[in-house]
């Protein structure tokens, strides 16, 4: 059964770095999967951050330039490398994966982020 854990979320302050990380089990990392980052804030939609397909990785302009995905896939884990953090990029941050880019869609349950002094 495949599953993502997300973790590395915490409370930082404004400036601070953070690496979130998400271990997928239940498929091997291949080089057409999709593999993104979301984040959602309370009585917001949740929106997409980062994302990769391939060699192919996409960034949200709000995050552009101090966030970055990559992937490790002997470990079978994904990352965020978030830097210069600031308020509003306090959320819960969720990992996604789309096997070979087709089927299902899943999601982790989610690490929370909050950047505050």
């Amino acid at each position: 059964q495949v599953q993502l854990v997300e973790s590395g979320g915490g409370l930082v302050q404004p400036g601070g770095s953070l690496r979130l990380s998400c271990a997928a089990s239940g498929f091997t990392f291949s080089f057409d999967d999709i593999l993104n980052w979301y984040r959602q804030s309370p009585g917001k939609e949740r929106k997409w951050v980062a994302a990769s397909n391939g060699g192919i990785i996409n960034y949200a302009d709000s995050v552009k330039g101090r966030f970055t995905l990559s992937r490790d896939s002997a470990k079978n884990t994904l990352y965020l490398q978030m830097n210069s953090l600031k308020p509003e990029d306090t959320a819960m941050y969720y990992c996604y994966a789309k096997p070979r880019s087709r089927g299902p869609d899943y999601w982790g349950q989610g690490t929370q982020v909050t950047v505050s002094s």
